[in-house]
């Protein structure tokens, strides 16, 4: 299939209820609406097609390039696919498809350096995307150890995406390393709650702490993920 025929494909499968949704949450046109659930029937279709992948990124369609995300082949994605993507991102898609390539930690650290908030979110966001999926002994625990300092330090004074994505590495190396989830738990209540301006939307910020505990009594810290794309 093409970019174009999808693209017909999505649009009678758009919501206006749920395209209200997605706007809430930063959304922006070009967007049909197209349900997360309406979107996996097509992935289950399609499995993974790098081409069609990028050639749906490349519409610019919201929807198509949530679809983009769930059915790219992370193994065969260049650096220089991921830095094209993530300078039009918004949402977590390339967060996931760079977790899942072999160019997720360089360029997660190079983007949480970035001066622009969008592609920082993104490389804190694959930062928790990749300790979700790898096992520990893949993983640099000094460095990340060094990572969740600097989110201590820095946290407070960042944009609201960076510091809601900040948020979420700390609970996900609480939850998904366990050699590093009392360490988490404990830097996570020196930073103490985190605001985050979520918009018109029911959202909220976890209490990283208190989410962390809640994981650790059900018996699933150290549990990781098969994919981290959802």
């Amino acid at each position: 299939m093409t970019a174009k025929e999808i693209l017909s494909e999505l649009k009678p499968l758009g919501r206006d209820s749920y395209k209200k949704v997605l706007f809430n949450h930063g959304v922006k046109e070009p967007c049909f609406g197209v349900k997360i659930s309406d979107l996996k029937l097509i992935q289950k279709r399609i499995k993974r097609d790098y081409q069609l992948a990028l050639d749906l990124y490349d519409t610019g369609n919201y929807d198509a390039m949530y679809l983009a995300g769930l059915i790219a082949d992370d193994a065969r994605m260049t650096k220089k696919d991921l830095k094209r993507w993530v300078r039009k991102s918004y949402g977590v898609t390339v967060p996931w498809v760079a977790a899942g390539s072999p160019h997720g930690w360089e360029l997660a650290l190079e983007w949480i350096d970035s001066k622009s908030d969008r592609i920082a979110a993104a490389g804190w966001a694959t930062l928790s995307s990749l300790v979700s999926i790898r096992e520990d002994a893949q993983l640099d625990l000094a460095a990340l150890k060094r990572l969740l300092q600097r989110a201590r330090k820095t946290i407070h004074q960042q944009a609201d995406e960076v510091r809601y994505q900040m948020n979420g590495f700390v609970i996900a190396l609480g939850t998904y390393v366990k050699s590093l989830t009392d360490t988490a738990i404990q830097t996570a209540e020196e930073i103490g709650p985190v605001t985050v301006d979520m918009g018109n939307t029911a959202c909220q910020v976890p209490f990283a702490p208190d989410y962390i505990r809640k994981v650790q009594k059900r018996g699933a810290i150290g549990k990781k993920r098969k994919s981290c794309k959802c």
